[in-house]
This record gives structure tokens, sequence and C-alpha cells, in this order.
């Protein structure tokens, strides 16, 4: 990518989008196009097709989806699966349309089968059925991997898609319902160590294992991805790295500066035990993150506090 060429991202707001915007910022780009959802409706076929016949980016991160959490996955399946498909629908398209060099989509790991062997591979993609509660989001996520797929087959485009680990950081969603685990568990221990509880109670007995990967470490790959790769199968972005929620809650205690005990509540479920992409084709290619799980932590608890002041 040059510099000075047009270089739009869909959804700059969102955590991913904006550590995309912060990312090509430091590395010099100058010509950076974003639109909010209230100045261009991606769901709206003419609008982005006007848009990008009037700006004509060079290059594309589409990071604008329709997201939430298991509870609102679940609930409104149709908003999900029908305002992901024309979002990723009419900007694929439009990009095609209108000659962009390279598009880059970003997926989930939720397109892989519920049921799928762990470490999670590329090629595992529709080898069983999904998790049914965001079903919906997933089958979005895996039809804008196949139209990617489908636009370079058939027109030569060169669109890739990435699909990212459990990611956290600046930007993230501190709501204790509806959030994931580590914004969750970040207020929950904040709000007790303010407090002065005791102790903060976790659901589950602590044992299963997750991967998470701090959000500007997303962003990077992302680069390094538009930069240097440009093969048809998508690629999965992690850290090659698990951790036991027990452990988890340990660093965000210590984070945090809590001081009380932690109890598990072995009455409520543990959910999968494991989940972890193998991202041995990102980093044969050359790429590793650069943030290590407790220095992340540490600056996704200074953002939420910043937030937690403005």
């Amino acid at each position: 990518m040059e510099k000075n060429s047009k270089v739009y991202i869909s959804g700059h707001r969102g955590m991913v989008g904006s550590a995309i915007v912060r990312k090509l910022e430091n590395e010099g780009f100058t010509n950076i196009l974003t639109r909010t959802s209230s100045e261009l409706d991606l769901c709206n076929q003419q609008a982005v097709n006007d848009f990008f016949a009037k700006e004509k980016p060079k290059y594309v991160f589409l990071a604008a989806a329709k997201v939430g959490g298991i509870l609102a996955n679940n609930i409104y399946r149709a908003e999900f699966l029908y305002n992901n498909l024309l979002i990723e629908a009419n900007v694929i398209h439009a990009a095609y349309i209108n000659d962009v060099k390279k598009l880059l989509f970003l997926g989930s790991s939720c397109i892989y089968p519920k049921l799928a062997p762990q470490p999670l591979k590329e090629e595992y993609l529709l080898t069983g059925l999904l998790e049914p509660t965001n079903e919906p989001y997933a089958i979005a996520k895996i039809a804008g991997i196949k139209l990617c797929e489908a636009y370079r087959d058939q027109y030569g485009c060169n669109f890739i898609a990435v699909m990212p680990t459990n990611l956290y950081g600046q930007g993230d969603n501190y709501h204790l319902q509806n959030s994931h685990v580590i914004p969750a568990l970040l207020r929950k221990f904040h709000e007790a160590k303010v407090n002065k509880a005791g102790h903060v109670e976790i659901w589950g007995t602590g044992s299963p294992f997750r991967e998470f990967m701090y959000v500007d470490d997303l962003a990077d790959a992302c680069f390094f991805l538009m930069e240097k790769y440009d093969d048809k199968l998508f690629v999965n972005a992690g850290t090659g790295e698990e951790v036991a929620i027990r452990d988890l809650a340990s660093v965000v205690k210590e984070v945090t500066g809590f001081e009380g005990e932690i109890r598990f509540d072995t009455s409520k479920p543990d959910g999968t035990p494991r989940k972890l992409m193998d991202s041995s084709k990102l980093h044969g290619l050359g790429w590793k993150y650069k943030i290590p799980l407790q220095d992340g932590l540490k600056k996704a608890y200074q953002h939420f506090l910043d937030e937690m002041k403005s």
C-alpha cells in the first residue's frame, strides 16, 4: 500500500476499525476514508455504490458489522443475518465495480463448527454444525469469506479474509450483561475494588481455556496481510497461546488492584472447555503478536478507567 493511497475503513468507530485507523495513521498514511453509519448506510446498496464511485478508494478494510453478545445474537437472529449479509455484499460488490486494488474482510472465529477439533484450522470451515445461538452471525461471516473467494475466482479480485481470535482492548464494550470475558472481568473486579467487596464471583469452575489478543495486534496483523498476503484461503489471526479462565481472573485481579478473594460458582456452566485458533499459517508468513496478555490487560484497564471519567 502506498502512503498517499485512498484507504477506506468501514466500521471505523468499532473496536477493530478504530485500531486499524490508529495503525494506518502510525504508519504515515495520509488519505484515510471513514464514514459514520449516519453518513453512509452500508445496508443501502445505492448509497454504497455512490460512495465508492465518488471516492474511488484503492484499498478497503471491511470491519463494519452488526455485532452483539450471545443474548442479542440469539434474539435478533433475522437482523444479524440480514444486516451483515447486506453490508458485506454491498461493500464487496462496490469494491469490484470500482476497481479496488485490494480488500480485506474481517470475520469471526464463530465460523467454525461447534465440535471442530482444537486448535481450529482454516480447513475445518463447513465440516460440521455451527453453534446454534450465533448461527445467523456465523453464516453471514461465512458468506463474506465465500464472496471474497467467488469474486477472486470469477473476476480476479484481490480480496482476502481474516478470522480473528477473541479480542480485547481500546474501544471494547464493558457492559456487565452483554460484554465478552475480559471487559466483563475488568469491570467486575474494578467495581468490587471501589465498593470494597470481600470477593468476586465468577461463573463455572475456571477451568476452560481461551485465547485472547489485544486489538492493536490484530490491526498490525491486518496491515501485514494487506502488504504481504494475496492468496485465496482466509487466514486465522491469533496469538497461538491460551489461558485458563481461573488464571485470567487472577491476572485481572492483580491489574485492577482488587484485594479480596475470587470465588467460582461451580453450579453455573463452564461453556466450551477449550477454544484455540491455529494461527500457524499467519505465523509462518512472518507475523507474530507483540502485546503479552498482562501488558494488554493493563492497557485495557487504563482505557476502561479513562472511559469511566469521560
